[in-house]
């Protein structure tokens, strides 16, 4: 479109922000902090954010020195956040009794 403005119903040109910002999500997912719907029980699958958390490093190790400041800092921010997240439902996971 002229102006350079996007067609409607057309998604926004994938960025590596976007890319990261998918893989968080998905990790809070697998963490539990976010539900499949509004009326479920979140599910916790700490191998997958693990998985999920680590993938995100991996990406962070091999884009060094090749970001922009944003996407530096909106990585360096996002993988602190999931770390601590883990480490706390993890804890919580295990202090809990199992159900019968």
């Amino acid at each position: 479109m002229p102006g350079g403005e996007p067609n409607p119903g057309e998604p926004p040109p994938p960025t590596f922000s976007s890319l990261i910002l998918s893989l968080s999500t998905q990790a809070l997912f697998t963490l539990g902090e976010i539900a499949e719907s509004p009326d479920a029980e979140p599910q916790i699958d700490l191998l997958a954010g693990k998985q999920l958390i680590d993938l995100l490093g991996v990406l962070q190790e091999k884009t060094s020195g090749n970001l922009d400041a944003g996407e530096s800092e909106l990585m360096e921010r996002i993988l602190y956040d999931l770390r601590l997240r883990f480490v706390e439902i993890a804890r919580r996971s295990t202090a809990r009794p199992p159900e019968n």
